[in-house]
């Protein structure tokens, strides 16, 4: 299935709040997570990977914190989403976390590992754009170079890692579907 973005879908995130800098974020976690899926050759709910990139930060539009994931997925169903992309929006605050972790950040108590490659794609994607959108990398009208040098840019910019467990999560992602493009 070739998804496209719903102009409807930008819409929802504009008239819950969401600014129009969150918004550029969104729709570029969008993009990306739509083009690595279809390098990947794998069978995938491609309306699930663009409709999850870009609610992923719908709870931006209430508080910029580590809660935003929860508040996202309350606003989500709400509005009357799929849960499916509302279980994108909680989890994937540092790509998933486990219940000691979610614990130890505050967050309501449970397993937020991602289990499908979906998810773990719109995670990638989401690293990946915070990368390219910083800066770090000069991509000259190539943002591969993002990922050929994703583990020495998370390992260098602890911002990105966050922590020991979460880089080892983003590293094993980045490995997983770097891993499927090969084939």
């Amino acid at each position: 299935m070739n998804y496209r973005i719903q102009e409807s879908d930008i819409g929802l995130l504009r008239e819950a709040g969401v600014s129009w800098v969150d918004i550029r974020h969104c729709v570029k976690v969008s993009e990306k997570a739509l083009e690595i899926a279809g390098r990947t050759g794998a069978s995938l709910d491609m309306e699930l990977i663009g409709r999850g990139a870009l609610f992923h930060d719908l709870g931006k539009a209430k508080t910029h914190e580590i809660e935003h994931g929860k508040i996202g997925a309350d606003i989500g169903r709400e509005l009357g989403l799929p849960e499916k992309v509302t279980d994108i929006m909680e989890k994937h605050i540092r790509g998933g976390l486990t219940e000691e972790e979610a614990k130890e950040l505050g967050l309501p108590v449970k397993d937020y590992s991602l289990k499908t490659l979906e998810e773990k794609i719109i995670i990638y994607a989401d690293r990946l754009v915070d990368i390219i959108m910083d800066g770090i990398v000069d991509i000259g009208g190539n943002e591969l170079e993002a990922e050929r040098r994703f583990e020495e840019i998370l390992r260098e910019y602890p911002k990105y890692g966050k922590n020991e467990k979460t880089l080892n999560r983003y590293l094993g992602y980045h490995r997983e579907i770097q891993g499927l493009m090969s084939k």
